[in-house]
């Protein structure tokens, strides 16, 4: 809860910074055509059943941490409704590690988030003149770092997982250019393969059961 509340305060911070942004930006319709936005929030990856670690039940299957990044999208409006296409590039400080001698093993050995691809599209309904509920969906591909030690070898590989989102959240307008958003989502990335370093090919694709739970606040500006 600390680490959400934490999230809410910052994107809190970033709508107080964006109307020095907007200055110069042609006033549009609140909840309609172009926009970028900065993001940031609470991110926990959790091994699924197929990954599962069951050997320790003091084991935390779960790596959390901030994620941020930025995030495009182009909004249709019609009378209430909103519909249009959105992408995002985010990462996270997600990792294995010891914590007061619990290890967080997260069921594929020792691992760090990297970097979350994020394809999709939104439908929203206005319900006040600065107000709007939205669900989203689409697809998701994410890379999470992989650290082996083989005597005095280190060896590092990525697992690179394919899935799919969906998410609801409400969207606010401070001014007709500029937006807050705060938003749940859920993400399963059920394929993966894994891409070594060097010239060593990458694997066959594989089965994946991760389950990744986002809390994200976001600011933006219309174009």
């Amino acid at each position: 809860m600390k680490k959400i509340l934490v999230c809410l305060a910052a994107g809190t911070a970033m709508a107080s910074a964006a109307p020095a942004f907007a200055q110069n930006v042609a006033p549009v319709d609140p909840f309609s055509q172009f926009h970028v936005e900065a993001l940031g929030g609470y991110d926990a990856t959790k091994a699924g059943s197929s990954v599962d670690d069951d050997v320790n039940e003091d084991n935390n299957k779960t790596v959390d941490g901030f994620t941020y990044g930025v995030g495009a999208g182009y909004d249709f409006r019609a009378g209430n409704l909103v519909v249009g296409p959105e992408a995002e590039v985010t990462w996270s400080t997600a990792k294995t590690r010891f914590n007061d001698g619990e290890f967080e093993g997260f069921g594929l050995g020792n691992v760090k988030a990297n970097r979350d691809l994020y394809v999709g599209a939104r439908v929203g309904y206005v319900i006040s003149p600065k107000t709007m509920l939205y669900a989203k969906g689409g697809y998701t591909n994410a890379k999470f770092d992989v650290r082996s030690t083989f005597g005095t070898v280190d060896t590092n590989r990525d697992i690179d997982a394919d899935g799919w989102r969906i998410g609801a959240g409400v969207e606010q307008a401070v001014t007709n250019n500029v937006f807050a958003k705060i938003e749940y989502r859920y993400s399963n990335y059920s394929k993966g393969e894994i891409d070594y370093t060097n010239e060593i090919p990458d694997s066959q694709r594989f089965n994946l059961d991760l389950d990744r739970h986002q809390v994200m606040a976001g600011v933006g500006v219309r174009f």
